[in-house]
């Protein structure tokens, strides 16, 4: 049982997630430090867009704090679709990934964190999408 005198505590507060949306940048302006990213997104998505059509695959990559989360919210933001979150662990069978990728509406875009963690029949599913 924790202290309800103790000012630092390993549980999250009630009002962490509201905090954590309300500076998250929602959109590629907002975005910082990352110009390469920026750039490349900045003409991909609204390509994307005008064609219609659902953004191609986009692999994030690098060491935590980076803003891959962020970025992947961003994306679906600024593409006006869904963002579907989940993390490589949670897949534990192929039927995992089955229902998460049939119940995804067109051009949702599926953000998978920790992939590397996929278990290898998992992964081979992944293969031929």
């Amino acid at each position: 049982m924790q202290d309800p005198d103790r000012l630092i505590s390993a549980e999250s507060a009630t009002d962490d997630a509201a905090i954590d949306r309300a500076i998250r940048p929602r959109t590629l302006a907002d975005y910082v430090g990352q110009p390469a990213v920026r750039e490349q997104m900045e003409i991909f998505i609204p390509a994307a867009r005008n064609r219609g059509e659902a953004l191609d695959h986009v692999l994030i990559f690098g060491p935590p704090g980076l803003g891959k989360t962020t970025l992947s919210h961003i994306i679906a933001n600024e593409m006006g679709v869904n963002l579907r979150q989940t993390s490589g662990p949670v897949l534990e069978r192929p039927g995992d990934l089955a229902a998460l990728l049939t119940n995804l509406e067109p051009h949702d875009v599926l953000f998978v964190d920790e992939i590397h963690r996929l278990s290898p029949v998992v992964e081979e599913v992944l293969y031929p999408a």
